[in-house]
């Protein structure tokens, strides 16, 4: 159902840096690219994390309770993509564990303040 889900970024070097090096943990790479938008994903039929400048030319701001988050396989691979995003300079809002039954993430910032996690549901 969804095909792609954007944030923004004011700094799009530093941003596709840090993405590239996290998601290509999730086998994903860019698909799409121009100056102003950068896409991620394993597939082009699949849905896309994608980062961009604002086209309304203001800063990019983070959205109050906006969240994304990145399915994992496994509580060991969101525990290693977690320290990765925060070896990359992404802020903890969440160390990896159970969050309820039948579900295990860890929360992050990354460089903008945009906030993703890593799940897994069983």
């Amino acid at each position: 159902m969804i095909g792609y889900v954007c944030l923004g970024t004011n700094d799009m070097a530093r941003a596709t840096a840090f993405y590239d090096a996290l998601l290509g943990e999730l086998g994903a790479k860019r698909l799409m690219e121009t100056d102003q938008f950068v896409g991620w994903g394993t597939g082009i039929d699949n849905p896309l994390l994608a980062i961009f400048i604002p086209e309304n030319k203001q800063p990019a701001t983070v959205g109050n309770g906006v969240m994304v988050a990145l399915q994992a396989e496994s509580d060991e691979q969101i525990q290693k993509l977690h320290a990765k995003a925060l070896s990359l300079g992404a802020t903890n809002e969440g160390d990896p564990g159970p969050r309820g039954q039948g579900f295990y993430a860890g929360y992050f910032r990354d460089l903008d303040g945009n906030k993703l996690n890593f799940f897994r549901m069983s």
